[in-house]
């Protein structure tokens, strides 16, 4: 991975993240365009900014975010967290694998388009005027348990799963869209964390100064053009619901199983 094509992932993810189309599946989407091989940098390079561009949410929240007196806030965001991590650790070898087959991805994501179709006429009914993200504990861990969908099927959308989750639990669009910023930021730390942790532990060689220095840049940028995407979702959910993306979902997963099938990627 060169610096400009660490850039271009950059971006894809800093506008991906938050919209519910799946920043995974468009950047193992675009690698094989941009000539970018499977390897353990590359690998750890899209998880580390997917955390920058989360980290965008602590910035715009922060008022919330760093809200001390509510301890219930943390705790509801580590009880919706567990899952996640109890998966993703137990399930690792499966979700390595999905991760590598490129049908799979493009299969789910447009599979997920089909059912963001439906999302907005089926939760109609939610007319909650609570705006904050006060939530009991239990529908915390439902969210939570929604999140672990995005981790068995990539291409699903975390963000898209932890909003449906939340609208199941009769959350309003925004309420449901805020949890599903604020639990993002300790399920993205974790695998951050794991993931760094793996890569120094079986290949140290990745952490030469070039590649930190590729890591840096594309952190920085992710974060920047985050901070764009988090505010184009919540104007584009409240005014037009979430078919825009199920339509785009639906175009580019067919394109993609098109390409695959033709052999052309």
């Amino acid at each position: 991975m060169n610096l400009f094509q660490s850039i271009i992932i950059a971006i894809i993810e800093g506008v991906t993240e938050f919209l519910p189309i799946s920043s995974t599946a468009h950047m193992k989407f675009a690698n094989p365009f941009l000539g970018i091989a499977s390897t353990p940098f590359v690998d750890l390079y899209e998880i580390v900014i997917q955390l920058a561009a989360i980290a965008s949410v602590v910035i715009i929240y922060r008022k919330r975010f760093f809200d001390f007196k509510h301890l219930s806030f943390y705790l509801k965001l580590i009880v919706a967290v567990i899952p996640a991590l109890v998966f993703g650790a137990l399930l690792k070898k499966h979700i390595d694998a999905a991760l590598s087959n490129l049908w799979v991805i493009a299969t789910v994501m447009l599979l997920g388009g089909i059912i963001l179709l439906f999302i907005d006429g089926l939760f109609e009914k939610n007319h909650s005027k609570e705006e904050s993200i006060e939530l009991s504990y239990q529908k915390s861990l439902i969210v939570g348990c929604f999140q672990v969908l995005s981790i068995l099927f990539p291409g699903l959308s975390r963000s898209a799963a932890t909003i449906i989750g939340g609208m199941s639990q009769k959350l309003s669009k925004k309420t449901a869209l805020e949890f599903s910023f604020f639990l993002a930021v300790p399920t993205m730390l974790a695998a951050s964390a794991k993931s760094t942790l793996d890569v120094y532990k079986s290949n140290p060689e990745v952490f030469a100064s070039d590649n930190l220095i590729l890591l840096l840049v594309g952190a920085v940028v992710a974060f920047l053009v985050a901070l764009i995407s988090v505010q184009f979702l919540i104007r584009v959910v409240e005014k037009q619901g979430f078919r825009v993306f199920g339509w785009y979902r639906i175009a580019l997963g067919a394109t993609i199983l098109l390409l695959l099938f033709t052999q052309h990627l």
